[in-house]
């Protein structure tokens, strides 16, 4: 279940934005977040496509690895839950609900293979070594 940022808007009503991992707060009221959304604003005004802003603003590190993908997917389907209902929006979070199953399909077999690897690793060492 997604949970909401404890900051309040300017106008004294509950920050409806989805908070930061290991964070209370989201980007924008995050005390510890400050310096970087300073400089996010101060590049986003220049060239709003900038690759440090858009790390920046939504925690997203790269492609490389399942969970970095996995955030990517936890921010759309955050953008997606604040949408007007709508047969694109259901049609989106189904997509994103493959997507999720399959990285958690990948990260569960990429645990095994690691440990699989580190049981077996003297056994392995030993065999390459013979060859």
């Amino acid at each position: 279940m997604l949970k909401n940022c404890k900051a309040t808007n300017d106008r004294g009503e509950p920050c409806r934005a989805r908070p930061l991992r290991d964070s209370s707060f989201c980007l924008w009221h995050d005390p510890d977040q400050a310096e970087a959304v300073q400089e996010g604003r101060r590049l986003g005004g220049r060239n709003r496509r900038n690759e440090v802003t858009v790390a920046a603003l939504f925690d997203v590190e790269g492609l490389e690895t399942v969970p970095q993908i996995r955030r990517l997917a936890e921010i759309a389907m955050g953008d997606l839950l604040r949408q007007e209902p709508s047969v694109g929006r259901a049609r989106a979070m189904l997509y994103l609900v493959q997507v999720a199953l399959g990285l958690l399909l990948k990260g569960e077999i990429e645990e095994r293979l690691q440990s699989i690897e580190a049981a077996l690793g003297p056994r392995l060492v030993q065999r390459n070594a013979r060859r």
